[in-house]
């Protein structure tokens, strides 16, 4: 993706989770993304979305503060980092709504060459 990301990320040690602030139009939103061991062995689950009053992820807010390529962008190279750090994990991410889906879905079908060079230098 040939967007501009957030670079100022909060990251942990093992690289589990990555906060950001999103800096809209509207307002400032902390983010998050984490991966998360699923039941199936190498097989982590990538969670993001808005830090809500209690301090977990809300995957269901709709931040609508024009930064959409922005925030998808950081959460690629944040998915980059990550499987580079941990090659062995395969990610799994879905939207929380049929929405979302189709927007990530959208999202990876505008670089299918960029991923795929990527997925083969990972692999």
């Amino acid at each position: 993706m040939n967007y501009e990301i957030y670079s100022d990320l909060d990251v942990t040690k093992d690289l589990g989770v990555f906060e950001f602030l999103s800096v809209g139009e509207k307002r400032v939103i902390n983010k998050r993304i984490a991966f998360i061991p699923s039941a199936v062995p190498f097989v982590y689950n990538l969670a993001f979305g808005d830090i809500n009053e209690d301090g977990e992820i809300d995957d269901l807010t709709i931040s609508n503060n024009g930064g959409r390529n922005k925030v998808l962008s950081t959460l690629a190279k944040v998915v980059e980092i990550y499987t580079n750090k941990y090659p062995e994990r395969l990610i799994y991410f879905r939207g929380s709504t049929k929405e979302r889906t189709r927007l990530y879905r959208m999202a990876v079908g505008l670089n299918p060459d960029e991923l795929a060079k990527k997925i083969e230098n990972i692999c």
